[in-house]
């Protein structure tokens, strides 16, 4: 069930249901699957600026390759190597870093934040071919102050600034990253 569910909200309580086992059996396993470097989690940012929700974090898996959806996938490869740089900036610079998701309660969405010391940093947004920036990128920039937008397309060869966002093929952003 978990690789069909990357990129989304991870509901332990829709897991619960659809295994019809308990709670605690399904936070046990997850525990398990994350210790074990099956999974990972990526938990929203919270803000008052932006009237943030405090829910459930986004699933992705070490494994990339697993999932079946391209968009998915796409967006589990990035999220690994921001993971990736996270953890390098933390273990080789000494700097706290976090990898979290924006989501407020009127529908904005970016797939991932890297905040330094609890402040937001850069945001990232994960599209197949979409090259028109995504609005709510520009929505979170202006609202919490994020100094620099990405979005990242799978389409090689692209780096331009439009919009206040550098839309950027995956290939140059990756390996700009570590």
């Amino acid at each position: 069930l978990l690789p069909e569910r990357v990129g989304g909200l991870l509901s332990a309580n829709s897991l619960r249901e659809d295994l019809s086992v308990g709670h605690a059996v399904v936070a046990g396993w997850l525990e398990l699957l994350e210790r074990f470097y099956y999974l990972y989690r990526v938990y929203p940012f919270a803000s008052q600026k932006i009237r943030s929700l405090k829910k459930e974090p986004k699933l992705f898996l070490w494994d990339w390759s697993e999932v079946p959806g391209e968009g998915p996938r796409f967006e589990n490869l990035v999220g690994s190597h921001l993971l990736k740089f996270v953890h390098w900036l933390h273990d080789h610079e000494g700097w706290k870093t976090e990898l979290r998701y924006l989501r407020d309660r009127d529908g904005h969405e970016v797939d991932f934040l890297i905040t330094a010391a609890g402040k937001p940093w850069f945001a990232v947004e994960c599209k197949l071919s979409e090259a028109k920036p995504n609005p709510a990128l520009l929505h979170f920039g202006k609202r919490v102050g994020i100094p620099y937008l990405y979005q990242v397309i799978s389409t090689k060869g692209v780096d331009r600034m439009q919009a206040g966002v550098r839309v950027i093929s995956a290939d140059k952003f990756t390996t700009a990253l570590v």
